[in-house]
């Protein structure tokens, strides 16, 4: 039933999209394969060579040989070839946080809009991607039931080759690797996938040798909202500490699962973690947040954001940041390391920025415990 009314849609943009062009048939992209790669300013004879990618789905897509024009669905890409190849990237899904400007090169702020494939704020710009010259639009994160239908229809109604990356907190290096396969980039995706696995593998080994505490991470600006375990998004908090947010259904979206307070109350976890904009600033001084354990001992706190939530929304490779932080705070003891070194570290490789003290102890301000410091 979701295949019919997608395609229908995507038509019905593709067509909107063409006729809002105006200016003659000159100024219009031609929706065939070979259109994206004439736009290219590489040597013809580099561009004209094709080959055929197999996606994480199965689907068998054929590329230019040199890709140099990328575009993404969606966030979750958007972040994870940014730290990749951002001067391939032809559009961004979403605009930037204003926060980004303290970390990301400003020129990467004027990139074209797309919009995105799935959920979130807009529609992906048909317009917009056709007249970009992008070589393949890359969807990575969690495969939707319908994606080949999505992908294939997209392709044939475009004529630009679409692919999807699968990458989850734990195969987020081969996810990494294959997308150098994509694009061409195989030594530096190397860095990156080596880095998300030992990142990984690190808070695993950590996870496996301490007590989990019991723990709730709360969203939406009153607190009503929990992420639910074995959620896509819960995948942090479900391996570094015991999720009591057990629900029928798990929300796929980052608002996760309204619950309300009562039975936030029921839980009663030892540890809150709230995401950002939640109500993090309001329970100290609230009777009723009081009544909880983790308030009432001041086991509170709050995701740092920047220029992303740590912890995901959207789940992308920014949640590394989030499992070493979390753990940090949780099992200070076990995990063995110097948080600001750590982050530093991940602000260069992903965000291509050099992280000061000072925008560190800004970013942690209402993050980290005294152990943890």
């Amino acid at each position: 039933m979701k295949k019919k009314p997608l395609a229908f849609l995507l038509a019905l943009s593709l067509t909107l999209s063409l006729c809002a062009c105006g200016g003659g048939t000159a100024a219009t992209p031609t929706p065939n394969a070979s259109a994206p790669v004439e736009t290219q300013s590489a040597g013809t004879d580099a561009t004209s060579e094709t080959r055929i990618f197999t996606d994480s789905v199965g689907r068998e897509v054929e590329l230019p040989a040199q890709i140099d024009k990328v575009a993404v669905s969606g966030p979750l890409a958007q972040i994870v070839l940014f730290a990749l190849c951002p001067d391939k990237l032809v559009g961004i899904a979403n605009e930037w946080d204003v926060s980004a400007e303290a970390y990301l090169d400003t020129a990467y702020y004027n990139l074209p809009l797309l919009g995105q494939l799935y959920g979130g704020k807009g529609e992906l710009n048909l317009e917009t991607l056709l007249s970009s010259g992008a070589q393949v639009v890359i969807d990575v994160g969690e495969p939707k039931d319908t994606i080949v239908e999505d992908l294939d229809a997209l392709q044939e109604q475009t004529g630009v080759p679409f692919v999807h990356i699968t990458a989850t907190t734990q195969t987020t290096g081969d996810a990494y690797r294959l997308l150098g396969e994509l694009v061409g980039m195989e030594e530096e995706t190397e860095t990156l996938a080596s880095y998300c696995e030992e990142i990984y593998d690190r808070t695993a080994a950590i996870a496996d040798s301490v007590e989990k505490v019991d723990l709730l991470y709360i969203t939406g600006p009153d607190g009503q909202n929990v992420i639910a375990q074995n959620s896509y998004h819960s995948e942090i908090i479900d391996l570094l500490s015991n999720n009591l947010a057990v629900v029928e259904s798990p929300s796929s979206k980052g608002t996760g699962n309204e619950v309300g307070l009562e039975q936030i109350l029921l839980w009663d976890p030892d540890y809150i973690i709230f995401a950002p904009d939640s109500a993090y600033d309001a329970v100290a001084g609230d009777p009723t947040w009081q009544q909880l354990t983790a308030i009432s001992s001041g086991n509170y706190y709050e995701t740092p954001q920047g220029p992303y939530n740590w912890m995901g929304f959207p789940p992308s490779v920014q949640r590394y940041l989030g499992m070493m932080w979390m753990a940090k705070l949780l099992y200070p003891d076990a995990a063995d390391y110097d948080l600001y070194e750590e982050v530093a570290r991940y602000y260069d490789l992903f965000y291509h920025c050099e992280l000061t003290q000072e925008q560190y102890d800004a970013l942690v301000a209402n993050s980290i415990g005294k152990q943890a410091q």
